[in-house]
């Protein structure tokens, strides 16, 4: 079995990232970037989500790739050339790019995401299901931009980014990670799931479940805020809000205050008015029409896509 080789692209900064985080609490309106749901605990929170009745995108996306697999595997290969290099944007657990493994038959196995202490644990498992296979991961903050070294991708790659995390950008957002995914597959290509538009009450659901581990995942943000700032967030006094904005075509996420209170860290405090919210997230929804055309913007302007027999996900190819 060869072990991993890891590699650190952002270099961690607590002192920058309580300053950003603390920049957007003192905004008009409070809003943080979403990376920072996703510590450890937050991660493993979002793997649960994927497994909730409500959350059905995820099994919509495996049924397609159950489905079609073959076809969506001979058109990524027919765009990279054989054994290409796979690149797992913002891999998590690495579960969904292993079940490509057997169709593409990878020559290395690339897991980008920011939770390196996951993302480590994630690749110890694949290395002992996959001894033959070469594995490394980046720690990397790809919101800032992906741009992986020529040692790693230094050949044609699949870019590969399920499960609808293309929404959590805003259209402009998505067009420049696009770019970049287009840039760092070396002339290879793009697969990417996306969740379509469909009724505001089943996003909602999707954002808002019954047993509440989505509200768990949202308000784990102000523990990690609490450590990151040396805050005095107090969950419970936090609600969780999910709500479909049609006019901009997405699901937000909020954390809306219950009460009237005041939070305070080293150096700043702010208040909050009962009601008034923190905007922790955004998942953009989308029609294949209008995705192909930010594809297009991003100059992946040859592409393949299939969506399940409701409407509701689209799996794109695209380079």
């Amino acid at each position: 079995m060869t072990a991993p080789r890891f590699l650190s692209l952002t270099q961690p900064d607590d002192a920058a990232l309580a300053a950003e985080a603390a920049a957007g609490l003192g905004r008009p309106a409070a809003a943080v970037s979403p990376k920072f749901l996703y510590d450890a605990l937050g991660s493993r929170l979002f793997d649960a989500i994927t497994e909730l009745d409500e959350y059905a995108l995820t099994r919509r996306e495996a049924a397609l790739f159950a489905a079609h697999g073959a076809a969506i595997a001979d058109t990524v290969l027919q765009a990279t050339g054989p054994a290409p290099v796979l690149v797992d944007v913002g891999a998590g657990d690495g579960t969904k790019a292993a079940r490509l493994f057997a169709a593409l038959a990878p020559r290395r196995y690339v897991a980008v995401d920011i939770s390196t202490g996951y993302l480590q644990a994630s690749l110890a498992r694949l290395a002992r299901e996959h001894p033959g296979l070469e594995l490394v991961g980046v720690g990397l903050d790809f919101a800032g931009g992906l741009h992986l070294p020529p040692d790693v991708v230094d050949s044609p790659a699949l870019l590969f980014y399920p499960g609808s995390s293309i929404g959590n950008f805003t259209p402009d957002e998505a067009r420049r990670l696009l770019a970049d995914m287009r840039a760092a597959s070396r002339g290879g290509a793009v697969l990417v799931g996306v969740d379509l538009v469909k009724a505001a009450s089943r996003l909602e659901a999707a954002y808002d479940d019954e047993l509440g581990v989505t509200a768990a995942f949202n308000r784990n943000l102000l523990r990690r805020l609490n450590a990151l700032l040396g805050a005095d967030f107090r969950p419970r006094q936090w609600r969780h809000v999910a709500l479909f904005d049609a006019a901009a075509s997405r699901v937000e996420m909020h954390l809306q205050a219950r009460e009237a209170l005041t939070v305070r860290w080293p150096g700043g405090e702010r208040r909050f008015e009962a009601g008034e919210r923190i905007h922790t997230e955004n998942a953009y929804k989308w029609t294949t029409s209008a995705f192909a055309r930010l594809l297009a913007d991003a100059g992946l302007v040859h592409q393949r896509h299939w969506t399940d027999e409701a409407g509701e996900f689209a799996v794109f190819v695209a380079w």
